[in-house]
């Protein structure tokens, strides 16, 4: 075991970062309810009201639009269970989405994903024109893949959606923070955020709903969000996503350093082990994430035993109750199966040093290694 670990799962989540962690230690010293009328209470709600100017102003919506939930699992169920009686989703959306669709009572219509990973404006018009009636429609689709990186054509895909009268859904929890996010350019109705991607509090996340929509509250009670969302709001954890959200914002110059380094990490990883497999290069990504396969090494493996080195990867999504298993992500892109049993996560952030990179190649090397013995 190496001293000091190497942390490369920023997709899971990122490390909280100084801004957001100073704001939440100094929001739990607030005394007041924000829904007080003294000025305890008002001194909470300035918490609030300038943690939703700073998540609006990273994904270029209007504070109005910003309504605060405990994470993206919350607000994609809030939106895929309001009453659609059509929801079309892509096979590579987050279990969350996934999950939500299937329970929401409407018929879920999957729209297939090229071997890349990308949906098309064609794929998506051929499948609603297959569908017959719609009734009230969504189209839900990832701004950006959690496993692979893939990044979608969002606005194209939405001016396709609108046009047949769709409202449109984007999960951009990866997307923000690392990419330059704009609801209106987006053509989004509804956006789904979270604040533990971007390096603040877990527990703390957004539901963006364009001016001029709504939805029935998901959660009712006192008058909180607008009467969007009931509940006293967790004014700590909304400070440090707003922190966090600032902190990302200001920070997105730095994307073509980071896109560098991960690059540079992938040709590492095929000088050492020419047969290893980077899923979806081809395709546009997010600049932090590669996921690679190791023919002949089950990702499980290579999990332990980089785990065992002191570096931290991951195996597909982490919303899995923690178990290592096949992925739906790669399945639903034709990836064969000896690549998927192998595939394994690799996510950096701005905080990854060039050390730790270093940690990890060695550790897969030697997994490699041990594997080709083994065999």
């Amino acid at each position: 075991m190496t001293s000091a670990r190497a942390y490369l799962d920023y997709n899971a989540t990122a490390p909280l970062c100084p801004e957001a962690r100073a704001a939440l230690i100094a929001a739990l010293d607030v005394k007041g309810n924000a829904s007080s009328v003294h000025a305890d209470g008002r001194q909470a709600r300035g918490l609030i009201e300038k943690a939703r100017l700073d998540v609006a102003a990273l994904v270029h919506a209007k504070p109005s639009e910003v309504v605060f939930t405990s994470g993206a699992t919350e607000s994609n169920t809030w939106v895929l269970n309001s009453g659609f009686d059509t929801i079309f989703v892509t096979g590579t959306e987050h279990v969350s989405v996934l999950a939500a669709a299937a329970a929401s009572g409407a018929r879920v219509i999957t729209v297939p994903v090229d071997p890349l990973g990308r949906v098309s404006e064609a794929t998506v018009l051929e499948a609603i024109g297959k569908a017959g009636s719609l009734g009230r429609a969504l189209l839900s689709v990832q701004m950006a893949n959690n496993e692979t990186g893939v990044v979608q054509d969002v606005a194209a895909l939405a001016a396709v959606a609108r046009a047949a009268g769709l409202a449109v859904h984007t999960d951009a929890v990866q997307a923000a923070g690392r990419l330059s996010v704009d609801l209106a350019a987006l053509n989004a109705d509804f956006m789904s955020l979270s604040a533990h991607k971007m390096g603040g509090p877990k527990g703390a996340g957004a539901l963006i709903v364009r001016d001029g929509l709504s939805l029935k509250p998901l959660m009712a009670g006192g008058g909180q969000e607008r009467r969007r969302r009931g509940g006293t709001e967790n004014i700590a954890a909304i400070a440090g996503f707003g922190a966090a959200a600032a902190a990302a914002g200001s920070q997105l110059g730095r994307v073509p350093q980071l896109r560098a380094l991960r690059d540079r990490m992938e040709r590492d990883i095929l000088d050492v082990t020419p047969h290893a497999v980077v899923i979806s290069h081809q395709a546009e990504r997010l600049p932090n994430t590669s996921c690679v396969a190791l023919p002949g090494t089950l990702a499980e493996t290579l999990v332990i035993k980089l785990d065992l080195s002191g570096v931290s990867i991951s195996a597909g999504s982490a919303c899995s109750s923690g178990k290592v298993g096949a992925s739906h992500v790669l399945a639903a892109m034709q990836v064969p199966q000896a690549l998927t049993a192998s595939a394994i996560r690799v996510s950096i952030g701005g905080a990854t040093t060039e050390n730790e990179i270093a940690a990890f190649l060695s550790a897969w090397s030697q997994a490699a290694l041990q594997a080709g013995k083994a065999a």
